[in-house]
């Protein structure tokens, strides 16, 4: 099938294919050699590792076409993976979902047209906010290796061929299911951009937030436009579209892969001195780790959701040597009895929340009495609703055990005056 294409454009592929892998691999080689801050370069590594995966798997499904099925099955696991750390970094650069969480309480996104906002009221900016965006990440990064391996398994039956929308064929109804998750997981990262756009200004997100939708989410589009023009009759037939479609890919990462130069500069790490030192094969090692998405995934989608670790991550050193943990207000069963009997302990936002340290030290947060507006606070879509007595503060960054207070509090006795 490879004859499909003229020789010459193998050749591109081949010549883009060996830049693009050459130029990650020494992107990533200068990152690991200048590892000083591993929170932010465990993701990034991996995220600027996608070129590599991309344009090799795409060019030996473009010379074994028989065999791109399992080559494209690698790469669409891998992009899953790139969207989980994409958002993970972006925690990381704002100091973790329990600062974001600090930063922005209080505060609202403004019903928009642009978010598809506009029929409801307007959105808390609250810990429950920061897990439905990662939700809506890790649903993808879940459900992609899922139908990836129905896939192979409908393929091995026959009932699966690229590109082919026939009803009889599971093509169509696979592509229906992955065009939804993408669509909640892109929907998740823009959700998030807007409402931490001003946190995460200094970190210079917008070429970031372009790279990763293009390579991830455009090329999936591109794809399912290709397989269109082939049922259009456009391109001859849906082989032929499968490989233009790979040879695109192919020419696309060498671009991807200069452009990550400028996304991701490790130049901004060399000069740096937070982490310490760490030898190469430290630096590998602690990068190719898995233990952080486990743990992550296991804690997004509990069904209680009781415990929430918040993640100091300006502390220089290992991740994990400072976490703050705060009691998520989830209440369940008797938990739940015991809140609506107590609810009018608790009153309007107060000043300050302490959260308990797992380390010798404690942080209790404070928030500003200064009158000027916040400068998370710029975006035309957010509202800052921390002087509303109607706001309730969001309970899920007290620690607080409901049980041991009685159901019912006596009157204070204001008749008989001091003693």
């Amino acid at each position: 099938m490879a004859d499909l294409l003229p020789i010459y454009l193998i050749i591109v592929a081949f010549l883009c294919t060996v830049g693009a892998i050459a130029l990650a691999l020494f992107h990533i080689y200068k990152h690991l050699l200048n590892y000083t801050e591993p929170i932010y370069q465990r993701y990034i590594v991996r995220i600027v590792f996608m070129v590599p995966v991309y344009a090799l798997m795409s060019f030996m499904a473009l010379v074994l076409p028989k065999s791109s099925i399992y080559f494209n099955s690698i790469r669409e696991v891998y992009e899953a993976w790139v969207i989980y750390n994409f958002l993970s970094l972006c925690l990381a650069w704002v100091g973790g979902p329990g600062s974001v969480v600090i930063s922005l309480t209080g505060r609202s996104l403004k019903p928009s047209w642009h978010l598809m906002t506009c029929c409801f009221p307007p959105l808390p900016l609250d810990g429950r906010f920061i897990r439905r965006c990662k939700q809506g990440c890790l649903q993808f990064v879940i459900l992609k290796p899922i139908l990836v391996a129905v896939t192979l398994v409908l393929y091995a039956k026959g009932k699966y061929k690229d590109g082919n929308f026939s009803p009889d064929q599971s093509y169509l109804y696979l592509t229906i299911i992955y065009t939804i998750s993408y669509t909640v997981a892109l929907y998740a990262l823009v959700l998030f951009y807007v409402a931490c756009k001003d946190l995460l200004q200094p970190f210079n997100p917008v070429p970031k937030f372009v790279i990763i939708k293009s390579v991830v989410f455009l090329t999936y589009w591109q794809g399912v436009l290709v397989f269109l023009f082939a049922k259009s009759g456009f391109i001859r037939d849906e082989e032929e579209a499968a490989l233009f479609q790979n040879f695109i890919i192919c020419v696309e990462m060498l671009i991807a892969a200069a452009a990550h130069f400028y996304a991701f500069p490790y130049k901004e790490y060399a000069e740096a001195n937070v982490g310490g030192a760490r030898s190469f094969s430290g630096s590998l090692a602690h990068a190719l780790m898995l233990n952080d998405f486990y743990h992550d995934t296991v804690h997004q989608f509990a069904p209680t959701y009781h415990d929430y670790v918040l993640y100091n991550h300006n502390d220089g050193g290992e991740e994990g040597t400072r976490k703050y943990r705060a009691r998520t207000f989830v209440p369940t069963g008797q938990e739940m009895d015991a809140v609506r009997k107590n609810k009018h302990m608790f009153g309007n936002k107060i000043d300050g929340v302490s959260v308990s340290s797992q380390s010798s030290e404690t942080s209790t947060p404070k928030t500003s009495g200064d009158p000027a507006r916040p400068e998370s606070m710029k975006s035309s879509l957010l509202v800052d609703a921390s002087d509303s007595v109607s706001t309730m503060y969001d309970m899920s960054l007290i620690d607080i055990d409901i049980s041991s207070y009685p159901s019912k509090v006596p009157s204070a006795n204001i008749s008989g005056g001091p003693k």
